[in-house]
This record gives C-alpha cells, sequence and structure tokens, in this order.
C-alpha cells in the first residue's frame, strides 16, 4: 500500500475507534507519522502534527465526514495534502534555521545583548515571525529599554543584519 494511503488509513481508523476522551489526536497523528516513517523505511521530518492542528477545523470536519461513510477517498485526498503542505513547512523551517544560525554566526561579537535578546526573541517566533512584524515599539518591550535607546539599537542592527 502506497505510503500517504497507509498512514491516512491508519489514522484515520484510529480515530474512529479510540475509545477515549482524551489523547486520541496526538496518538493518531503519532501514528500517521510511525505509519510514513515505515513506508518509506527510514525516519522522517515532517511538521505534520503541527500542519494537522493549523488546520484544526477543517481537520475535524474531514474526519467527521470520513465517518459518516464507508468511502474514504476524500479523507485520504484531504490527508495527502496535509502531508505535503507538512513538507513544505519543514522544508522553510529548516530553511530558516539555516539563515538564521548564518545570521548569528556572522554577527557573533557584533551585538550588545539588547540587540541580541531583540534578535533571539525575533527568531523565537519562526518562520512566520511577528504579527505585524518587528517594531520599534515591541523591541523596547521585549528589551525592557527606552524608547531612544531602541532606535539607537535598531540603528545600528539594522545595516548589521542585512
Amino acid at each position: 500500500m502506497p505510503a500517504l494511503t497507509r498512514a491516512g488509513i491508519a489514522h484515520l481508523y484510529f480515530e474512529s475507534f479510540y475509545p477515549f476522551a482524551d489523547g486520541n489526536g496526538r496518538m493518531g497523528r503519532a501514528i500517521a507519522e510511525k505509519a510514513l516513517a515505515q513506508s518509506l523505511g527510514q525516519p522522517t521530518l515532517t511538521a505534520l502534527a503541527a500542519t494537522i492542528l493549523a488546520r484544526r477545523k477543517n481537520y475535524y470536519e474531514a474526519l467527521e465526514a470520513a465517518n459518516k461513510e464507508n468511502e474514504i477517498t476524500r479523507w485520504l485526498m484531504w490527508f495527502a495534502g496535509i502531508v505535503i503542505e507538512a513538507q513544505r513547512r519543514t522544508i522553510a523551517l529548516v530553511e530558516f534555521l539555516i539563515d538564521k544560525t548564518k545570521l548569528l554566526d556572522r554577527l557573533k561579537g557584533q551585538l550588545n545583548a539588547r540587540q541580541e535578546k531583540a534578535m533571539l526573541r525575533m527568531f523565537g517566533e519562526g518562520p512566520e515571525g511577528f504579527k505585524g512584524e518587528l517594531s520599534a515599539g515591541k523591541c523596547t518591550t521585549i528589551t525592557g529599554t527606552s524608547p531612544a535607546t531602541t532606535t539607537r539599537d535598531l540603528a545600528d542592527l539594522v545595516p548589521k543584519a542585512r
């Protein structure tokens, strides 16, 4: 059976028959990831669980629809789309981590403690970044400094980070 089909069916069947009220989502996602890894013959690096959680409403709708009928093709199509999205998210995360590491290595010893704190906080948001971007106001809150100090730190940081 193809890897996506096997993982999608394993997840759906587990979710359909698991008798407990708590933990079935986590276990079902773990089973799907395990089924993918087994089918590929090696561990996988995907953001499958995070992607399913990001699409939680659609996920529950797709599960409910699949549980109401014997035909699971729509579920498998939905699941395959989620796996592809998870792969894209994983690639974006890996590229982000590589770029972040390269930038931090390049700036080593050039940042003051406030600039470093602001950068690490910004990077902590992941590839999606801050909602509304990192503003001077947010930097002031993060570093606990005055607006004037934040403005000087940012004016110094921006050319270095390019």
